[in-house]
């Protein structure tokens, strides 16, 4: 069974940064694309970010492209996501799952099951 845990979430002002984990147990965490998602109160989940098991070939939304960085430590069996110029947008609470891949990309697509999520709150 594939279990992730997400941590690194709390409280930042606007212009700030984060670093939210998200560690595998159970299994490699390199067999499978990872990606990171959000649901902000009200509002329905949406995909962040992926990274591709194949070759770490990566997918940004356009709200966060050139903002965040997603990468994986195999050596860990954890992937990042390194948010910097954090908006009051990005308020949300993160979750990292397994995704589908087509042809060895990633996609936005979850499969398997969510973690507990971390709290991303970006205030002054």
């Amino acid at each position: 069974q594939l279990q992730l845990a997400e941590s690194g979430g709390g409280l930042v002002q606007p212009g700030g940064s984060l670093k939210l984990s998200c560690a595998a147990s159970g299994f490699t965490l390199n067999s499978y694309g990872i990606g990171w998602f959000r649901q902000a109160p009200g509002k329905e989940r949406e995909g962040v970010s992926c990274i591709s098991s194949h070759d770490g070939t990566t997918y940004y939304a356009d709200s966060v492209k050139g903002r965040f960085i997603i990468s994986r430590d195999n050596a860990k069996n954890t992937v990042y996501l390194q948010m910097s110029n954090l908006k009051p947008e990005d308020t949300a609470v993160y979750y990292c799952a397994a995704v589908a891949e087509v042809q060895a990309m990633c996609t936005i697509s979850p499969v398997g099951n969510w973690g507990q999520g971390t709290q991303v709150t970006v205030s002054s």
